[in-house]
């Protein structure tokens, strides 16, 4: 939680009028390497959920993350209600190993029935354009994909981009409130 990306992307987001709030899975908490068993991992999202909910008032929830961080709240959104929450913002979606685009996971977002936001990157290598669309796709209409030309899994671009990673972090912020902005309606939520 406390990674740069984070801490600018969620001061980027307090900046338009969103709050974050922000948590650890207890392998990271514990400086460990690997990643805890699903079930671990599942139960700290559904708890950042349920803390939130209860700390949030009657403000719209949205909950997400990024890489690993999402595909284990979207994991948890398909097989439970997600108290509050309104919708998923997830930062590089992790949609394959990488290299390993034949190896999807993604399956279980047809069974999320919120709105979800994939923010992802061109040149992101778990995310690669020739599953991507398709995944897609097949996913409810609900669902919205926004890439970041020329960004990568981290979001950092190319010197020759023209661009800098700042304007980056800008453009995430900026997609993340137009999003929101178009799932609600004079500060209630729609669907």
């Amino acid at each position: 939680m406390c990674h740069p990306f984070m801490e600018e992307v969620a001061n980027r987001l307090a900046e338009r009028g969103i709050a974050t709030f922000r948590y650890q899975f207890p392998y990271m908490e514990q400086g460990r390497r690997h990643p805890d068993r699903h079930m671990i991992l599942l139960k700290t999202v559904q708890s950042a959920v349920t803390k939130v909910a209860t700390l949030s008032g009657s403000l719209p929830l949205w909950a997400g993350g990024k890489s690993m961080g999402g595909r284990m709240t979207s994991l948890t959104a398909s097989q439970r209600s997600l108290d509050k929450i309104r919708g998923l913002i997830f930062f590089g979606f992790p949609f394959h190993p990488a290299g390993k685009p034949y190896v999807a996971r993604a399956e279980h977002l047809k069974k999320v029935r919120l709105p979800m936001l994939f923010l992802q990157g061109t040149r992101d290598e778990l995310a690669k354009s020739e599953i991507l669309q398709p995944i897609c796709d097949e996913l409810p209409d609900t669902a919205t994909l926004n890439l970041i030309e020329g960004a990568d899994h981290s979001f950092h671009v190319l010197k020759r981009s023209g661009r800098t990673n700042n304007e980056v972090l800008h453009e995430l912020a900026n997609r993340v409130r137009s999003w929101i902005d178009m799932q609600t309606k004079d500060g209630r939520c729609i669907g």
